[in-house]
C-alpha cells in the first residue's frame, strides 16, 4: 500500500501507525470479520466442496434499531487525523469491496471523549472487515484513489448524520469531535 499524502511535519502532531487487522488487537474496538472458516459450538456453519458459510458476528443495531446496508465510497487520503466520529446506539461494520481502507479507532475516556492513548489504525484488506462496537470513535482513510465499501449500520443513525451534515442540525445519535492532530503512517 502506498502511504497517504503526508503533511509537513510539525512538533504538535502525533503519529499513529496503521497495522494489519488482527482479531486480538482490534477486540477493544470491535470484531474482525474475515476468513478462514470458523466453526464454533452453537454457531451456525456449513461446509461442503461447493460452499462454506458461517456466522462471524450477530450485528446489534441497538434497541428498536433497524439494520441497513449502505454502499459507502471513501476518498479521504489525508494523513492528518483531526477529528473522530462516534455512533451512540449502533455497531457499524465496514467491509472494503474495491480497495483496502485504513480504519482509525479509539475508545472513550471516563468523560465520553476520545481516549487518544487508545488510538489505533488498522488496514482492512479486501476479503475482511471490521465491525466496531457502539460508541467507538472512528475515522476512515484510503491510501490512494477511492474504496467502495459495504457498511452495516442503523437506519436512523444514517438519517440523523445526513441531516446534521447537510443542515447543521444537532446530531442525536452521532458525535463528531476535533482531536489533537495525529499523522497516519501506513507501512509499505
Amino acid at each position: 500500500m502506498k502511504p497517504p499524502d503526508l503533511p509537513d511535519s510539525d512538533a504538535s502532531t502525533l503519529s499513529v501507525v496503521a497495522e494489519p487487522l488482527d482479531a486480538a488487537r482490534c477486540e477493544p474496538y470491535g470484531w474482525m470479520l474475515a476468513n478462514p472458516l470458523r466453526v464454533e459450538a452453537g454457531s451456525p456453519a456449513f461446509t461442503s466442496a461447493a460452499t462454506d458459510f458461517f456466522r462471524v458476528h450477530l450485528f446489534d443495531a441497538g434497541a428498536s434499531g433497524e439494520t441497513e446496508i449502505l454502499w459507502v465510497t471513501y476518498r479521504d487520503t489525508n494523513a492528518r487525523i483531526e477529528s473522530l466520529e462516534l455512533h451512540r446506539l449502533t455497531q457499524q461494520a465496514v467491509v472494503p469491496l474495491s480497495a483496502p481502507v485504513v480504519q482509525i479507532v479509539a475508545t472513550s475516556n471516563e468523560n465520553g471523549l476520545p481516549d487518544l492513548s487508545t488510538l489505533r489504525a488498522f488496514v482492512i484488506p479486501l476479503g475482511a472487515g471490521l465491525c466496531m462496537r457502539a460508541a467507538v470513535w472512528h475515522a476512515t482513510r484510503v491510501t490512494s484513489g477511492e474504496s467502495l465499501c459495504l457498511m452495516l449500520t442503523r437506519a436512523s443513525t444514517t438519517l440523523d448524520l445526513i441531516d446534521h451534515l447537510k443542515t447543521g442540525a444537532p446530531a442525536l445519535e452521532s458525535v463528531i469531535r476535533s482531536i489533537q492532530t495525529h499523522t497516519l503512517a501506513v507501512p509499505m
